[in-house]
């Protein structure tokens, strides 16, 4: 099998590329394969607004200001991010994390059970779709790349009336999670972590 090849950003020399912004409402929606997918379920939404002078948030601003969260360890900042109906699936973990209670314990026990020095960075960001978003990131203690600790997210947004917040719909970081639970506190098998 031949491996995924990327193409390199077109305007580099020009500066980063900005992302566009969405009149309205966003909300991220699950995106999943296979049997009885429930697409109907927020995963979660992203504040924008109509008129009124005030600015709208694109797709992949709501994401890093997500990843800036958790970074933060703020759980308050990620907790309004986050729709009544979303589903989190981390591929960590053998079933979804459903609804806005349960995603938010799971963020504040992840939050509560690692070290404040253990950040994501983003290594990409897509934001030529206003409706779904990739990143790929890694994990850094101390400022130097975790081994065996990148990763990749998947976010699908849709048209909404609701306030916009952003969550993960598919996240994969399988050898990094498992050496990283219990990382500098003390988290354990069996802990409310596990859905």
């Amino acid at each position: 099998m031949r491996p995924l090849q990327l193409r390199p950003r077109a305007a580099a020399a020009a500066g980063p590329a900005r992302p566009r912004s969405l009149p309205g409402r966003l909300s991220l929606r699950p995106c999943r394969s296979g049997r009885r997918s429930s697409r109907n379920a927020p995963v979660a939404v992203a504040a924008t607004t109509r008129g009124g002078g005030k600015t709208t948030a694109a797709a992949a601003d709501v994401v890093r200001e997500f990843y800036d969260g958790v970074n933060r360890r703020d759980l308050a900042a990620v907790a309004p991010l986050i729709a009544e109906g979303c589903v989190y699936e981390d591929l960590v973990f053998p079933r979804p994390f459903v609804g806005r209670d349960r995603i938010i314990g799971f963020f504040g026990e992840f939050m509560g059970t690692i070290s404040p020095d253990l950040q994501f960075v983003i290594d990409d960001i897509s934001a030529e779709d206003s409706a779904a978003v990739g990143v790929t990131w890694h994990l850094e203690w101390r400022g130097r790349p975790f081994p065996f600790s990148r990763g990749c997210s998947f976010y699908r947004l849709q048209e909404s009336e609701q306030q916009q917040q952003p969550q993960i719909v598919r996240s994969g970081l399988r050898g990094a999670c498992r050496q990283t639970r219990g990382f500098g506190t003390g988290y354990h098998q069996g802990s409310d972590m596990d859905p």
